[in-house]
């Protein structure tokens, strides 16, 4: 049996409705990714005592760069106390103030570090210049990840 036209423009319209429907769904559930920015209700703001405590480094990425892990035998920590931060990079020590604004974390404006020379000078000059300045906070349990156009900082407890 034949289609009218209207019939199936009428057809055509429902399964565009029903996909897009679905496609939206989709994006909703809790299992899509989403950026911290995304995030608008009260409840989901991220508060400074969610970050209190030591982190340990994990990796660093460079923007544009591969994913770097962090140099055997190193240490390189970050932790977040009454309004400041301090981090461990390897031999040197670093400190200074910090902000939180929804989910932008401010390292700064500057970070005072010792200059000693360690090992692993070249990856401890990235991993304080990532973290220096404006990040976006991605907290998901135990893991924290720190974004920028500079690039990506990932911790773990």
């Amino acid at each position: 049996m034949p289609l009218d036209m209207n019939t199936a423009r009428f057809s055509f319209a429902l399964v565009v409705v029903s996909l897009t429907s679905l496609v939206s769904a989709c994006a909703d559930s809790s299992l899509a990714p989403t950026s911290p920015s995304s995030v608008s209700n009260a409840e989901n703001t991220l508060t400074s005592d969610q970050l209190a405590g030591a982190w340990n480094l994990v990796s660093i990425q460079r923007a544009g760069q591969a994913e770097q892990t962090v140099p055997s035998g190193a240490a390189y920590a970050l932790t977040f106390a009454d309004g400041r931060l301090s981090t461990r990079a390897d031999c040197n020590m670093c400190g200074g103030a910090f902000k939180l604004a929804g989910e932008t974390l401010t390292a700064g404006p500057a970070l005072a570090c010792t200059r000693a020379a360690c090992p692993t000078m070249e990856f401890e000059s990235i991993y304080t210049s990532l973290l220096s300045g404006d990040s976006t906070v991605m907290l998901s349990g135990n893991s924290l990840v720190l974004s920028s156009t500079r690039g990506v900082l990932r911790f773990s407890r």
